[in-house]
């Protein structure tokens, strides 16, 4: 028990240290702002007209997937932050450091979150600006917000395993990229299942990103009234099949990152 208490106070030491790095490198945070903002306003002005949403407004149906869509690649500053930090030695210096092994991991998942709640904050109020309005209560909206940044904690752990398997941060960016941008676009964060032909539409719905979506837009208030319900469990049931691969992904890829991030500290 006590080595799991040391665990947890180290890896807040080290999620401060990178949480710090905003203050020093604030550029970073600037772009991580920037992208959800693009995507927010070419979606609404550009291709909202071209898409119709029945008894409802697109720019609402939009907020929902940008903002599973931006926490998904928000993810991707775990992986990068390790490749980064294993380039330049920093890891070789936490090993001198009398510290927990998967500290150094687990700080670095959990200062993620910081980046991804303020990404959040700059992206609701954008969307408030281009009509989005949360028609729930407030305990709806939270819950929304909560489970955006625990699947985004959850995913952080894939990415925190990419980045200490591949050698650079320009590969982590081009390997997540290939991954996680059809991941995000094969699903209903901008435009309903039912569009997509037959094979995409079935990928679309066992999808997370999709079922994350569809919670979030439920939460907000955000699905038109007289919507037929979505076909297939995990639309019908979209916040218990994204905390179940919260769950799965998690128990998966934490003990991986962490034996992962053992045995190359160990060859250096």
């Amino acid at each position: 028990m006590s080595k799991l208490r040391y665990a947890f106070a180290d890896a807040a030491v080290i999620a401060q240290r990178n949480v710090i790095k905003i203050k020093r490198v604030p550029e970073i945070l600037m772009f991580v702002l920037i992208s959800p903002i693009m995507f927010v306003l070419l979606f609404a002005y550009v291709f909202g007209s071209a898409i119709d949403i029945p008894g409802g407004s697109y720019r609402e149906f939009l907020i929902g997937g940008i903002f599973a869509q931006t926490v998904v690649f928000g993810a991707t500053f775990t992986g990068a932050g390790l490749a980064e930090d294993m380039q330049k030695g920093i890891i070789n210096r936490f090993r001198s450091l009398p510290m927990s092994p998967s500290a150094v991991v687990m700080g670095r998942t959990a200062s993620d979150v910081v980046y991804n709640a303020a990404t959040l904050v700059i992206m609701a109020l954008t969307g408030l600006l281009v009509g989005w309005r949360i028609r729930t209560d407030v305990g709806d909206a939270l819950l929304a917000f909560g489970l955006l940044l625990l699947f985004a904690y959850a995913f952080s752990w894939i990415m925190a395993l990419v980045g200490l398997i591949v050698p650079s941060v320009e590969v982590v960016n081009n390997a997540s990229f290939i991954v996680i941008f059809p991941l995000t676009f094969v699903a209903n964060t901008f435009v309903p299942t039912e569009l997509l032909p037959g094979p995409l539409k079935l990928f679309a719905e066992w999808n997370p990103i999709s079922a994350l979506t569809q919670a979030v837009r439920e939460l907000f208030g955000n699905i038109p009234p007289g919507t037929p319900s979505p076909e297939g469990w995990p639309l019908q049931n979209p916040v218990l099949y994204s905390l179940i691969w919260v769950v799965v992904i998690i128990a998966i890829f934490a003990p991986l990152s962490i034996a992962r991030y053992q045995k190359v500290t160990a060859k250096s």
